[in-house]
């Protein structure tokens, strides 16, 4: 098992998903501004060249992050965590991943990726025997660019776009756009912004919420951010997203929290299947 986490970490860090190569290549052929077009070529040099020496794509190889989706009778239940932290410290050796966990008191870096609370892990329970492991290395410069906003319920859906693109516009060229925006609405603080953060990096990009007036939104916020004319890098262009990834769950009647989780242009990740009878799959 910990071999394959091992793989599927170097998988997420150095080959960017189909749809994201996709995405940008479709924004290169829609692009109008000369910079821009030189920037998105940089970027599809880049992902070309990791994926073809398995560098990782990004200097900064990001905080190791897992989304479990996992089976309440699945069997090794109990050996999954101790798995995930040390398949993190070999593929920071064998990668190699820039040791990016640092005490936020002594400024002490461990040095393998590991320490308190890190890699960050996040359980969700279901039905059934098996478990899906999302493999997330979520960069530090998209990560500084999350924001929380506690709106008052009577803004309503105005407000809401009003924070999501004015939020896309303070951040400018900062989380290294194109990038693709996670919108968490509802629920409570760290609810929202879980969601988001699921929204941002789970959901292939181009795939709409399965609910039309969600969808809607998706789709008006995608349009307004790229009027803004931030661009690649930040240095003008008709592509400032990718696209925008809206979630919801229901709310206090007295608070409206807007989560908000940017991804840079890595979008990276790698998903894991393991089954119940121990048989590893990485996709």
């Amino acid at each position: 098992m910990i071999d394959e986490i091992v793989y599927a970490i170097k998988k997420a860090e150095t080959k960017l998903s189909e749809d994201t190569v996709r995405a940008l290549k479709t924004a290169l052929e829609k692009e109008t501004n000369e910079m821009a077009k030189t920037q998105l070529m940089a970027i599809l040099k880049n992902v070309e060249v990791a994926d073809k020496y398995k560098f990782p794509m990004c200097q900064d190889t990001g905080l190791q992050t897992f989304f479990l989706d996992v089976g309440y009778d699945f069997p090794y239940m109990k050996d999954l965590e101790n798995a995930l932290v040390e398949a993190v410290r070999r593929a920071t050796k064998e990668i190699p991943l820039r040791p990016n966990a640092v005490h936020p008191f002594l400024h002490k870096n461990s040095g393998d990726n590991t320490g308190r609370f890190v890699p960050y892990i996040h359980w969700e329970l279901r039905e059934g025997d098996d478990a899906i492991i999302h493999v997330i290395p979520k960069g530090g410069g998209s990560e500084n660019m999350s924001g929380l906003y506690m709106l008052s319920p009577g803004v309503g859906i105005k407000g809401i776009k009003k924070a999501v693109v004015e939020h896309i516009f303070r951040s400018g060229g900062k989380p290294c756009p194109p990038t693709i925006i996670g919108v968490g609405i509802g629920g409570g603080a760290d609810l929202a912004l879980t969601l988001a953060k699921k929204a941002a990096i789970l959901r292939p990009i181009g795939e709409r919420h399965p609910e039309d007036f969600v969808a809607k939104l998706e789709e008006e916020l995608y349009e307004m951010a790229n009027k803004l004319g931030i661009g690649p890098m930040g240095l003008g262009g008709d592509t400032t997203v990718l696209d925008v990834h809206v979630e919801y769950a229901y709310r206090h009647p007295a608070t409206l929290p807007v989560g908000i989780v940017t991804q840079c242009w890595a979008n990276r990740r790698a998903k894991i299947r393991i089954d119940a009878n121990g048989h590893v799959e990485v996709v």
